[in-house]
Order: C-alpha cells, then structure tokens, then sequence
C-alpha cells in the first residue's frame, strides 16, 4: 500500500487562517441571479425575492465574502440601470454574455441578499466601458453618509443608511481580448492607479484589488503584472489571480492541479516583489485570488458572438460535477491555504447554477453538488493558524507537471481551544494510501472526528434527483497512538481528521487575528 508520512509542530506556522479565503462569486450570467438567488414567486422566496433554499446553502457553505456583478459582466455594465424602482430599469443587452439583462436585481438587491445570506460585499467597478468618474459615483451612492446628491438618491429609494462597503474590484480581466474594454496593462496600470488614488479621497479605509492576469496561461502574464505594479503599486492592496481546471482525459494530472495554483502564486508573489524593490517600497502587494474552480467550458472564442437570439438567464455553464472534481477542490483549498501569508482573498467561481457548487431548478428544488463538501467542512473547520506540513509521500507520473506526490495535505491549530485540522487528499487513482501523522509536538492528541468523501465510481455526479447517494462518510481507520495519527484514504479521495490536542495558547496570549 502506497504511504506518506506528515510532520507538524505548533510553532512552525504560516500565518493565519483567512476568512477571506471562503469566498465565493455572483454575477449576472446565465442563472446565476435569477432563478439562483433570486426567483420571486419560489415556493422559499422571501418578501424580496431571494429563494430561501439557497440562502441556506450559502450559509451552510460558510461563503465569507461575494463578489459582484463580475466579471465579464461588469465591463459593460451601468450600476445606475439596477437602483431605483424596478418598473422603471432599462433593459439591456449583455455583450458579455449575449444575453438581456433586466436589471430587476442591481445593487441594492445584492446588498439586501447579503445581510440575509451574512456575507461581506466585494464590490467590481467597471473599467472597461466606463472609468474614475462612475467608480466615485457608485462609491458615493453606496457609502455617502453627507447630504449629497447621489446619497440623497439612494435614501430616495429607500435605503437611509449607508452601507459602508470598503471591499471594491477596480475592474475585471482587462487583459483578456474577450473583455469589453480591453486595455493593454501600461493603458489599464494608469487608469487603476488613478481611480484607487481618488476613491481613496473619498474613503479612506477602503481595501482595492486590481486586475492581474486572467491566467498563468496568457501570454502577457508576468509581465502584465508587473507593468500594472509599476503603475499602481502605491494605490492598490492586492492584485487579482484566477485559475480554472479541467480533467481533460488526464486524471492523473488533474488531481495534481494544486502545482499549478502554487506556482501561479509564487510567480505573482515574485513579480510583485521585485516591483516593490525597485521601488525601494516596504509594502507588500498580496494575491486576491478572486475566481478558481474546476470549468469545462468549450474552448470557443468568447468575445465571438453567436446566434442571433438575446435571451433572459439562459442556461449557460451549468457543469454538474463529479466526485474527481471535489477531490480537486479540496486539494486547491489545501493549496490555498498553504499560501495564506499572501492569498488574503479567495472566490470560489461562482455560487448558484453557473459553474457552481449549488444548483437549482426554476419553482423546483436546490441542491448540493459535489464540490460543495470539501467547500463546506474547509470554511466551517480551518480556524487559528495554518500549519507548515512537512511531507514525505510516494509520487507518481503526471503528464502536465511531472513527478507529483500521492498525497498533498495542510494542517491548522486552533491555539485557543487545541484543535488540530488535518485536510488531505489522495491522488492514486487505484490504490488506498496509508498517512501518518506526527502530531506528538501538540500533546495529548485523539481523534474528534475523521470523514472522506470518495466513491468507487470517480465520475459520480449529483443531480436534482439523485443529490445524496454519496455525503462525506465517517473515516474508521482513523487512529492516534503515542502521539501518531494513521488514517488509510480511499484512492481519489479528499478527508479531513479533526484532533484535539493539549497544545493551547498559555493564559494571557491572544491568539493571531484572521
């Protein structure tokens, strides 16, 4: 039997586990909003709209922050056609998606569903079509606590208090030909530095991420990066990630996408070192790696148009998920959060329906899909700190990125209770993996709970009728003995094993912030 072998000691830390890791993603395509969170007339609505099935979901996921309206979506967007009375809104078409867009949810919809769904608001403001002037605007009639003609108008539309958002996106792949507004990175670095340096006039406390590459796959990437720094770095807090992972016939490789997300973030994290040192800069850029998912998307030029049709919330994107693909998610979770002394932010693309680990049926039932439980158990368990894990695995062959090991894992402590959080997973295709868990460092060690989620058939899928067939299970061969965990993981499988421990902070030290 294949076997790894892990090492942990309190002391070797990361940094702290980020709650801004657990976000996710909306944006007006294809069912996302209507018929996704938003469906008046659903047996579960709410008196705003928002079905109540899925606001559920969203918090049992543990989503921490959403980012909206995009997204390809907001580099065409007007924010002032979703505010209002809804009679009144213009509809509209989306070049973005080649679909109509009502605007019977906007802004202030979003911002009422977030208080429901207890989430943080991550803001985008298009510059793509649009620029400084209209991310004030928005800014103004979001947060405007004077008398002042665009606070005034939002209170006129019956929202007196402000609503304090300081999470904004300063636009949305501008690199990417398929963006409306494309813009070379010397054009977009100018107009971001300049639209943060006056939204910071406005508000202070505010936290602003710009647009990084759209992949490490562009043929720019690095160097727009480092051409946007050079031009924003003094304005800007975080500088956007995305990633986007498929089988393509290669399972072996695909359950080692994590290499791939580690090498994009030391590539980042590089450039964007090397800008603040040129600079002579103490300041540090960090990662918002505000889209990531596994997408089996057709590989079609999507700034190509086609069909003459302008259809309302068409179902586009609607990936049904096998178990392959969770044991991916979690394992770019671990990855995520193994990078967390500069991954501040994280979005899982997106929430409902499109690409999505909630789907639903219009008047009809929402659902799990497979990539919902490592999601869930990771943001409802990863608390304190994030643990240095020290591995020695058995590697195997990958097509894409060499030789990779059967078994990747990260490890978080919890110093104010001892809790110790095991996430792992194991890449053989064939064979169960015995791991051990050097855990001796923490004292007192046992098992609180150990579950894995697998299946005999990788390529499982949930669906509206068939939801719950395969759940996270209890993991029995889960064992501490003198001071040594062994767990044995099913072959394409993601667990996670909680411990408590005696290792605690000592009275009158505060545990690090997240």
């Amino acid at each position: 039997m294949p076997s790894a072998h892990i090492t942990i000691e309190p002391a070797f830390t990361v940094g702290p586990v980020r709650r801004g890791t657990f976000g996710s993603f909306v944006e007006q395509w294809g069912r996302a909003v209507y018929s996704g969170i938003y469906e008046p007339g659903h047996p579960t609505a709410t008196e705003e709209g928002f079905r109540g099935d899925v606001l559920e979901l969203v918090r049992e996921l543990g989503i921490s922050t959403v980012r909206y309206p995009g997204g390809n979506f907001v580099s065409g967007y007007r924010w002032e056609d979703g505010v209002g009375p809804v009679s009144e809104r213009p509809v509209r078409q989306d070049l973005a998606w080649h679909s109509l867009e009502t605007n019977a949810f906007g802004l202030n919809e979003f911002m009422a569903w977030a208080r429901k769904a207890e989430i943080e608001p991550m803001m985008a403001v298009n510059l793509g079509t649009r620029g400084l002037q209209e991310s004030l605007d928005i800014l103004e009639y979001a947060n405007g606590t004077e008398a002042t003609a665009l606070a005034d108008l939002r209170r006129s539309h019956g929202v007196e208090d402000p609503y304090g958002i300081t999470f904004w996106c300063l636009g949305n792949e501008m690199d990417g030909l398929w963006q409306i507004g494309h813009k070379t990175a010397r054009e977009y670095g100018r107009l971001a530095s300049e639209t943060a340096r006056a939204m910071r006039r406005a508000q202070a406390d505010l936290t602003l991420v710009a647009c990084g590459s759209s992949s490490s796959n562009m043929p720019t990437f690095g160097v727009w990066e480092r051409e946007v720094l050079e031009e924003a770095y003094d304005e800007i807090d975080l500088i956007s990630a995305h990633a986007y992972y498929r089988e393509e016939n290669d399972l072996g490789s695909f359950l080692a996408s994590a290499l791939d997300l580690d090498y994009f973030v030391e590539s980042v994290v590089a450039t964007a070192d090397a800008v603040g040192a040129a600079r002579k800069s103490r300041k540090r850029i960090n990662l918002s790696f505000d889209e990531w998912n596994v997408w089996y998307h057709e590989e079609e030029d999507p700034s190509v148009v086609t069909g003459g049709a302008w259809p309302h919330a068409p179902r586009m994107e609607e990936d049904v998920y096998t178990v392959a693909d969770a044991v991916v998610v979690g394992g770019l979770l671990i990855a995520l959060l193994r990078n967390t002394d500069r991954v501040h932010s994280a979005s899982l693309a997106q929430l409902v329906n499109t690409i999505a680990p909630i789907m639903t049926e219009p008047d009809g039932p929402a659902w799990r899909q497979t990539i919902f439980h490592p999601f869930a158990l990771t943001s409802a368990h990863a608390r304190g700190e994030v643990l240095r894990v020290a591995i020695t695995s058995d590697t195997y062959d990958t097509a894409r990125y060499g030789r990779a090991d059967l078994v990747d894992a990260v490890a978080t402590h919890d110093a104010t209770t001892g809790d110790v959080v095991l996430f792992v997973i194991n890449r053989s295709l064939s064979d169960a993996t015995t791991v051990t868990l050097d855990a001796r460092a923490f004292g007192g060690a046992s098992v609180v709970e150990a579950v894995t989620y697998a299946s005999a058939d990788h390529h499982w899928r949930a669906t509206a009728e068939d939801p719950t067939s395969v759940l996270p299970a209890p993991n029995a061969s889960a064992v501490v003995e003198d001071g040594r965990l062994r767990v044995e993981l099913p072959a394409v499988s993601w667990s996670m094993v909680r411990l408590t421990t005696a290792a605690v902070a000592p009275a009158g030290v505060a545990p690090a912030a997240s």
